[in-house]
């Protein structure tokens, strides 16, 4: 009798419950910003909310992306989407930030 090969298990979570496996520990203050707001409401592109993974920059009436800092991945892709050269990007505090979760 031969062995059958095992099939491997496929995980099929969505990424909204993938993201929410991260580890986030609050620092209180946000590590992202826009530098001027004018910049942001004359846009037309909104790379910053449309390269996202986390969906941290998120499209408002205002012109002026809501930031949920909370979500934050820092992977640094908004700022370098942004073609305006808009996006305030700095390290959470030591300590803060995210925590990633291998395996």
């Amino acid at each position: 009798m031969s062995a059958q090969p095992k099939t491997p298990q496929v995980d099929n979570d969505s990424m909204e419950d993938r993201l929410y496996t991260v580890k986030y520990n609050d620092p209180g203050d946000s590590h992202l910003d826009v530098k001027v707001s004018d910049i942001c409401v004359q846009c037309d592109s909104y790379d910053c909310v449309r390269v996202c993974p986390a969906n941290v920059w998120r499209e408002s009436e205002e012109g002026v992306p809501h930031i949920a800092y909370e979500n934050c991945l820092e992977c640094s892709s908004c700022r370098y989407a942004c073609s305006h050269d808009n996006v305030v990007w700095t390290y959470p505090e030591t300590g803060a930030g995210v925590t990633f979760k291998h395996g």
